[in-house]
């Protein structure tokens, strides 16, 4: 599992990376969410990588 935390403002990044981090399930700053650990999640977190920081939890 992966605890994804957004850390930066997604204000003046480009409209995929905006829509990205809602995809994430990430609205406001600080806000976080787990998800499981998938090759489809962490695409999404490479494209996101200086917006977020991801921590790995125990299920």
């Amino acid at each position: 599992m992966l605890k994804i935390t957004l850390v930066k403002s997604t204000i003046a990044h480009i409209p995929g990376q905006k829509k990205t981090v809602k995809a994430l399930g990430l609205n406001k700053l600080n806000s976080v969410v787990v998800k499981n650990d998938t090759p489809q999640i962490r695409g999404m977190i490479e494209k996101v990588k200086h917006l977020v920081k991801v921590e790995e939890v125990e299920a």
